[in-house]
């Protein structure tokens, strides 16, 4: 080979050899560049467990602050409630004898001893006149106490008095006088709840002053609370013990969403089972407690219920939501409006009614004059109708007006079951009443539980739907029943409705 072409190859061989030299050299400078942002495998891991760390500890220190920002407004509520009752004297022991009375005069008689009750409670500072700071807490904690004090979280002591109770949402607000400036709870919307949501109940239980306990919203809306309460309540998982009672239920901003009630349990500790009083449902409690010394609802004059399945089916109601009119008093602002019995009410004032006890607690927080505008089906029709609420008078002048209930029966449709029971053939048609208000006007025209009502002023009624449209048509003027009893045609006197 010639010597220029040996020459001319070995220049390609270095020249090949240099610049493979000079990329390699690029590469190691581009991969030094990055190297930074290249991790091994067990450090891109660490990055989500550092995140994961700093979520916890941010949760927790939500916790320690809403803990450290409630307590100074939480109390311990001590109560002693005193009775009277009488006892023999001397416990039987003839201590006369020795005191210069041989005869043991009176000995044996009965005398008057003071017996004094202790009981335990939490509540909340809710709001504050001057020197005078207002706590709210359970009637059933301090309701029918005789002698009430306070203890704060950093053990200062005060003497209380009640201002109010109200043993129908089971609320009380008691006040004591303070110098000092005392923080007062935030109160939050309770409408603005879900399941799931994070709470802290606070409170006194067992004595164990300002514990906190974790839980969550277990459920919304329940009903049917213990001695006729009348709320709904906020379920929770929170540990709630004897002694939380009329504590708060706070969320994670530290605003008072429930005050701790009462609790389900088999073992008289908690079992994850507490229920408390939406906040929403005590707010015009509280001002009423301070402003008139008492809680005072609105009357609508009516006696309302669920609407079981076999009546709405007669009475073709789908609607699964809402009240059932079975009574409507007279002369009540119901009456006047022209409410009747066998009414189906699903809204007031543009708020659904879910249910009786929802209804009840819309009328009650009306004031007396306010206008009441209702939805509800009649007949199988939506009609509006408006009333202008009043206000309700003492439980006991309630009871009294159960005499002028109308019709003061409650009657329910002949189904297959009432029909064997009472060996009625099929072609019997009619209205079965289950009960009779006393003193009202169809017992006093002799109807009885366990009749069946099948005509109204010779007007046939076979069934609920036939009843109701008759009794509306009732008016000043005498009306006569014709019904079965134990087999036999019967037929009431002319009577008046009251």
């Amino acid at each position: 080979m010639p010597l220029n072409k040996r020459l001319n190859r070995h220049g390609k061989i270095i020249a090949t050899a240099f610049f493979s030299t000079i990329a390699g050299f690029a590469l190691c400078l581009t991969l030094y560049t990055f190297l930074p942002s290249i991790k091994p495998s067990e450090q891109v891991l660490a990055a989500p467990n550092q995140v994961e760390a700093d979520t916890m500890e941010n949760f927790q220190n939500t916790f320690r602050k809403v803990s450290a920002e409630s307590l100074p407004w939480v109390v311990e509520i001590d109560v002693v409630e005193v009775s009277k009752r009488s006892a023999p004297s001397n416990n039987g022991v003839p201590w006369n004898f020795f005191f210069g009375n041989p005869e043991g005069d009176n000995q044996g008689e009965s005398e008057e001893q003071e017996f004094r009750s202790p009981g335990l409670g939490s509540g909340f500072i809710v709001s504050r006149r001057g020197n005078e700071y207002y706590v709210i807490t359970n009637n059933h904690v301090a309701g029918t106490a005789d002698e009430i004090s306070v203890k704060m979280d950093n053990g200062d002591e005060y003497d209380a008095s009640l201002v109010g109770a109200d043993p129908r949402k089971d609320l009380a607000l008691i006040k004591f006088t303070s110098k000092k400036d005392l923080p007062i709870a935030t109160l939050g919307d309770s409408d603005d709840l879900f399941v799931g949501d994070w709470v802290l109940a606070i409170g006194s239980p067992f004595g164990y002053k300002s514990s906190v306990s974790a839980g969550i919203i277990s459920a919304l809306g329940r009903q049917n609370g213990p001695d006729g309460n009348i709320n709904d309540f906020i379920q929770t998982d929170a540990a709630i013990n004897q002694g939380n009672s009329g504590g708060p239920l706070v969320n994670m901003k530290g605003e008072v969403i429930g005050i701790n009630t009462w609790i389900t349990t088999s073992t008289g500790g908690s079992i994850g089972l507490g229920f408390s009083i939406p906040i929403n449902n005590v707010k015009r409690t509280v001002q009423d407690f301070i402003e008139n010394g008492e809680v005072r609802y609105g009357w609508l004059g009516v006696s309302i219920g669920d609407l079981p399945e076999e009546v709405a089916a007669e009475l073709d109601v789908t609607e699964k939501e809402g009240a059932f009119v079975f009574q409507v008093f007279s002369h009540s602002p119901a009456d006047d409006g022209g409410i009747l019995p066998g009414d189906f009410i699903l809204s007031v004032n543009g708020s659904k009614a879910t249910d009786k006890n929802h209804l009840t607690r819309i009328i009650g927080d009306m004031r007396p004059g306010d206008q009441a505008d209702f939805v509800l089906i009649r007949d199988g029709h939506k009609i509006s109708v408006s009333v202008e609420i009043r206000e309700r008078a003492k439980e006991e002048e309630v009871q009294k007006m159960n005499s002028e209930a109308w019709p003061g029966v409650s009657v329910f449709p002949l189904v297959d079951s009432l029909r064997e029971r009472l060996e009625l053939d099929d072609g019997i048609k009619g209205v079965f009443v289950a009960e009779v208000y006393p003193k009202t006007t169809f017992q006093v025209a002799g109807i009885q539980s366990g009749d069946v009502i099948t005509g109204i002023n010779g007007k046939s009624v076979k069934t609920l739907s036939d009843f109701y449209t008759e009794i509306s048509k009732i008016g000043k003027e005498n009306f006569y029943l014709t019904f079965l009893r134990e087999g036999f045609e019967m037929e009431s006197p002319k009577i008046k409705k009251k």
